[in-house]
């Protein structure tokens, strides 16, 4: 090999070629060609390949593909002279050597350009680095094969009954195992070995392999409970909600604003709770329809009179969470919530090996979708630490997909198989979900007396920040309006004034949180369109001091005749939660004097109202569950009490009936035809407490919703794992001819026609909002707190 610089090379080349016989000069020039040779077929295999493809990869650096090709073939060329010249001078027998020596040198000079030697020194250099990788990889592959050899026999899909799918699976796994990086974060590398590993120790679907070290995981120690404290400084939970959308710039600046409220919300709720000991929990805080992933319609339109109620409940749904002392994170992009969850990097096709690192997630359907597409089988794992905030509600049919696909409950939403309690509602339309709210700012003494004091009669402001509710008619009844009071609207323009909104009323444009609580304290009347639904503006209204007029939709909304409701998971058919008005909480919960529903076609009966507004006087009301103590003890309720991963009451399992002889669980109420739990049975630990239960019968057609409250009690679908039962059926005096069990989320019931008694086969399906003409439903009932009905009254 040529390894010296330029003139030392061609002394030594001289030298050789003195000592050796002319076939000993043919030999050596053959095997140097033949080197060169293979220099230039590896040179052109190997100089169109990205830098890091393999191993044999010409340095870039030191000479380019075209480059190194051309001199190689110039190095060829002038061997094959060198060879012809060798071959011409070794038949003659007169020429000295020296005269041979000068022949060589003069042939080898003509093909010598300038810089050839350092680039024949760099091609051998990188040849020489190459026979070096070249020689690891054998040895790796030799090392591997004799590894393989050993377990080759170790290696194929084993027959165990146990698990049925693993040979399906494996094979799924020869096909697509590069279609997601997951994989080969968890080593999988195309051998078989790699598939059953990975599918005996990440997964479960085939048994683990014998010949694997399989010394018991060590299990994590449980994290050690900690005490929750309350906090009264936000500046951590600002810092922790970011900036750089409007959407959040909202919500810190409500968090801000009500600030001082939870601080001494939080003082009261510790006096009532005398200190008792909480225990702090880890917290992920997912707001899935914020994130760019999801679109984020929101953010772009909130200074542009868009819906704010989300953002609204959100910022209530933080502050709360850390005024209670948990210890949480917030996510707002998906990115973030990978990272907070610990998948792995992919597209969420393989499951998380750890422990969440969360006790509870908060999160709504966006959120949750962007959750499975992260998690993927880990979802079902973890889920039962979810709860989704979802603003109208989630009914059991909708909830349980087998069930909804079969019966026409299918939506784009819903069917996630979740216990219906982890789905958190902005009012309590059912009891089937739980009921998070938000909260409005709270008056003391002295404001609610200065309000009183500067109201004025004739002041009305109209609920709608976008020029498209004003339309459709709305003009006809504003004129009755105008003609008693002065109207005022809160309208979002631009440039020129909307021309939806009627001459007369005065526009001030859309109107900072502090201006709009100032124009409310002064206007005595506060009057919805009918659009939107159920937002918290009502209630901001009647608490400074507003009367809310609304009006009674004829027929009532539902999910079946409106479009704004179709494709969500909830009917709102039962009568209790139809929706009968703009606002159906303000309307049963709240009512007369503070708010009026009345049929805005009925021009007397619209006529009526405004007169009836104007010589009516109420103070600012606002009920205790939209206040801040009343949502943090709620709040704090759920999260101490609230399991849904404790076995039994888990998602999926079969109903689990209360053991014995259940006629002695029960009690007759008195003068009643209900049941009660009997105080002298010790029931099982659960929350509501069995102490707060009622059993009672409902009539046919009617939903347990209606029952209960006819009742004065609040249905509760927790207690129906302990009344599906013939034994309940038996202590309400039911003669039952036969007895089935099946899934419907109207069972348990009885048929009045068949006099069958019909049992509930899927806990999930439980459901207070179900109703069937034919059927008597078994409804279990509870009490609850005064002004907060979400609590029964030994919950807290």
């Amino acid at each position: 090999m040529v390894t010296v610089p330029h003139i030392d090379g061609k002394i030594m080349f001289r030298r050789c070629l003195v000592t050796f016989k002319p076939f000993r000069i043919f030999v050596v020039g053959i095997g140097f060609f033949s080197l060169c040779f293979l220099m230039t077929s590896l040179g052109g295999q190997f100089s169109a390949k990205r830098l890091g493809d393999s191993p044999f990869t010409i340095r870039a650096e030191v000479l380019g593909g075209l480059e190194s090709r051309g001199v190689l073939r110039k190095i060829s060329d002038m061997l094959e002279v060198i060879m012809k010249r060798i071959d011409s001078l070794s038949k003659r027998d007169n020429m000295s050597d020296t005269r041979i020596l000068d022949e060589l040198s003069s042939a080898i000079d003509r093909f010598q350009p300038a810089g050839l030697i350092e680039r024949i020194q760099a091609i051998a250099q990188n040849v020489s680095n190459m026979a070096v990788k070249v020689e690891q990889i054998l040895q790796n592959s030799l090392a591997a094969g004799r590894v393989r050899d050993g377990r080759a026999n170790r290696c194929e899909a084993p027959q165990d009954p146990k698990y049925p799918d693993c040979t399906s699976k494996l094979d799924w796994m020869r096909a697509r195992w590069t279609s997601d990086p997951c994989y080969a974060f968890y080593g999988v590398d195309g051998s078989e070995c790699s598939f059953l590993i990975y599918l005996s120790e990440v997964e479960w679907f085939c048994p683990p392999l014998p010949w694997r070290n399989h010394t018991t995981p060590t299990t994590p120690k449980p994290r050690g409970k900690r005490q929750a404290a309350f906090r009264t400084d936000i500046g951590a939970l600002l810092e922790q909600v970011g900036t750089g959308k409007e959407s959040l710039i909202f919500m810190k600046r409500r968090i801000r604003r009500l600030a001082g409220q939870w601080g001494q919300a939080a003082n009261r709720l510790g006096e009532k709770l005398k200190r008792s000991w909480r225990e702090r929990k880890k917290i992920l805080v997912h707001v899935g329809f914020l994130t760019e992933e999801s679109g984020d319609v929101f953010s772009p339109k909130v200074l542009k009179g868009g819906p704010l109620g989300e953002m609204v409940q959100w910022a209530d749904i933080l502050t709360a969470l850390y005024t209670l002392g948990h210890s949480l994170k917030i996510s707002i992009s998906a990115k973030e919530l990978q990272g907070f969850l610990g998948v792995p990097p992919g597209r969420g096709s393989c499951p998380l090996t750890g422990p969440l690192p969360f006790d509870l997630i908060y999160t709504d359907y966006h959120g949750l979708q962007q959750m499975k597409q992260h998690m993927g089988l880990s979802l079902k794992k973890h889920k039962c630490h979810i709860r989704v905030i979802d603003t109208f509600g989630t009914e059991p049919a909708y909830n349980h997909e087998e069930y909804a696909m079969l019966h026409g409950y299918r939506t784009n939403w819903g069917y996630w198989n979740l216990h219906c309690k982890q789905y958190m509602t902005m009012f309590p339309h059912t009891p089937d979900n739980s009921f998070m709210g938000f909260v409005s700012e709270e008056l003391n003494g002295t404001q609610k007396e200065y309000i009183q004091r500067n109201k004025v009669n004739n002041m009305a402001v109209v609920y709608g920040k976008e020029a498209s509710m004003w339309k459709q008619g709305k003009e006809r009844f504003l004129q009755i309006l105008h003609r008693s009071m002065e109207i005022h609207g809160t309208v979002y323009y631009e440039t020129q004034r909307p021309p939806e909104v009627p001459a007369f009323v005065k526009n001030h444009g859309l109107l900072p949180q502090n201006d709009l609580q100032q124009l409310l304290r002064r206007a005595k009347l506060f009057i919805g369109f009918g659009f939107p639904y159920e937002g918290p503006a009502p209630l901001e209204a009647i608490a400074n001091g507003c009367i809310f007029l609304q009006p009674k939709f004829r027929p009532s909304h539902n999910s079946l005749n409106h479009e704004f409701f179709k494709g969500k998971p909830t009917s709102r058919e039962a009568s209790r939660f139809l929706v009968s008005s703009q606002h159906p909480y303000a309307e049963q919960y709240i009512g007369r004097p503070h708010v009026l529903t009345v049929d805005y076609n009925n021009s007397e009966e619209f006529e009526s109202a405004i007169r009836e507004v104007m010589t009516t006087k109420v103070e600012p009301y606002l009920p205790y569950e939209y206040t801040c103590e009343g949502m943090l003890e709620r709040v704090h309720a759920y999260i101490q009490h609230q399991d849904f991963c404790i076995p039994g009451v888990s998602i999926g399992n079969d109903s689990k009936v209360w053991p014995g002889n259940s006629s002695s669980h029960f009690v007759r109420l008195p003068n009643s035809s209900g049941l009660a739990w009997a105080g002298s049975v010790a029931g099982p630990s659960t929350w509501p407490p069995l102490s707060a239960m009622r059993l009672l019968l409902s009539e046919e057609g009617q939903s347990c919703v209606e029952q209960c409250q006819d009742h004065s009690l609040v249905c509760e679908p927790t207690f129906f794992h302990f009344i599906n039962s013939k034994e309940a059926f038996t202590q309400l005096q039911i003669q039952c001819d036969a007895l089935e069990s099946e899934m419907n989320h109207i069972y348990p019931a009885f048929s009045v026609s068949r006099r069958d008694c019909c049992l509930q086969k899927e806990p999930l399906l439980f459901s207070c909002a179900g109703f069937h003409s034919k059927f008597q439903r078994l409804c279990p009932c509870r009490d609850f707190r005064k002004g907060q009905v979400a609590l029964c009254r030994d919950c807290l």
